[in-house]
């Protein structure tokens, strides 16, 4: 099947109200343009000088989406186009995020990562530790970034049940955070949770944002 085959299919089960993330991280160019063509204007990548690489070659009005978790020597690289960054888990982070969006003179669209899998992850925030961000004097100086939701990962497992646990449970973050955090905040309205195996699951759940690569694109090269 083809790439434009592979999105409709996927487009078909997909409700209103949630976004498609293509992700192309290590898909070539022309892949890319395939699925432009096809209609998709989403694209995810989590390697910063190859998003930035593709973004001076493929068309401009591609929406580029950074789904990785930065180092903050790498913002720099995607910093003036990016529209939105999944994988924020520190306030050192959304500090150095700040400062290249205010060097390049735009707000920049992020969302923070919260370790949701059973399974050990090197990143991820728990609520505690968002609210801590949050509250932080120097959370409320950063002029130049939005929150504009969460995000997080499910346990790769073939155990459905957990994986929906998994899923309620980052819903939940969020509505706790839209109560006490951002309740008149329209932007902060994103949960990015599920790819190719279990994004279906994700949606029941309440995902508004789904990542999904190899059910587009085929396996990794």
């Amino acid at each position: 099947m083809s790439i434009a085959d592979n999105l409709k299919n996927i487009q078909s089960t997909i409700i209103d109200g949630v976004t498609l993330v293509a992700v192309s991280k290590t898909k070539p160019n022309e892949y890319i343009q395939d699925a432009y063509d096809a209609g998709q204007r989403i694209f995810g990548e989590n390697r910063p000088q190859e998003l930035r690489d593709k973004y001076d070659a493929l068309p401009k009005d591609i929406e580029w989406h950074f789904i990785g978790h930065p180092q903050s020597k790498q913002v720099k690289y995607f910093a003036p186009f990016v529209s939105l960054i999944h994988g924020v888990d520190s306030l050192k982070l959304l500090q150095v995020i700040n400062k290249e969006a205010l060097r390049n003179n735009r707000i920049i669209n992020c969302l923070l990562e919260f370790h949701i899998a059973e399974e050990s992850s090197k990143f991820g925030l728990n609520l505690s530790e968002s609210k801590d961000i949050l509250n932080d004097p120097e959370f409320k100086l950063l002029s130049n970034i939005s929150i504009c939701g969460v995000m997080g990962m499910a346990t790769y497992t073939d155990d459905s049940n957990q994986i929906r646990r998994e899923f309620n449970s980052l819903k939940l973050i969020f509505d706790n955070l839209k109560s006490e955090f951002f309740t008149n905040v329209s932007d902060f309205k994103e949960i990015s949770m599920g790819m190719s195996s279990d994004y279906q699951i994700a949606i029941e759940e309440g995902s508004t944002m789904v990542r999904i690569g190899s059910s587009i694109f085929g396996s990794r090269l």
